[in-house]
């Protein structure tokens, strides 16, 4: 069967079906006593995603961002949000539903956990916190070279 054949009755189907925040925290252990320190922040970001099948082409892809900001050596804030999304994918090579959920999907929920970090931070009376964008390819590529090590590694154990 021609490739043309294949895609005319498998349709590729990609489609957003909700975005919601799964789960979210926001605190500040030392407050008030951290607002009277001078304001020189250092923000640490950690990012993760995870994927659960729902039904045979129905995904949810959860992004967590999580934001550690210290004064010195005190925690001013940490912020944690699982943003995440309903997606339908179907009608693709299985060479593209990992970049699809690890990396298309992740960058539609970005936005909206941005959004929703900086709403968190103002809300704490913090100055606002934008986040920079995420290159989601690059660290897509880097988790497939560790995964890639890892298996390596445990098949040179093995032998």
């Amino acid at each position: 069967m021609s490739e043309q054949n294949q895609a005319e009755q498998n349709p590729r189907n990609f489609a957003l079906q909700r975005i919601y925040v799964k789960d979210l925290s926001f605190e500040t252990p030392n407050s008030p006593a951290v607002f009277t320190e001078a304001w020189k922040p250092e923000s640490n970001l950690n990012l993760n995603s995870s994927v659960t099948k729902l039904t045979d082409h129905t995904y949810e892809v959860v992004l967590t961002v999580t934001v550690t900001t210290k004064v010195g050596d005190k925690t001013a804030y940490l912020v944690e949000v699982q943003q995440a999304g309903v997606f339908i994918v179907q009608g693709f090579p299985e060479a593209e539903l990992g970049p699809m959920l690890g990396v298309y999907c992740p960058n539609v929920l970005f936005p909206y956990a941005r959004e929703t970090v900086s709403d968190l931070v103002t809300r704490g009376s913090f100055p606002q916190l934008l986040l920079t964008p995420v290159n989601f390819d690059a660290l897509y590529v880097q988790h497939l070279q560790e995964q890639r090590k890892k298996s390596a590694e445990n098949a040179n154990k093995a032998h």
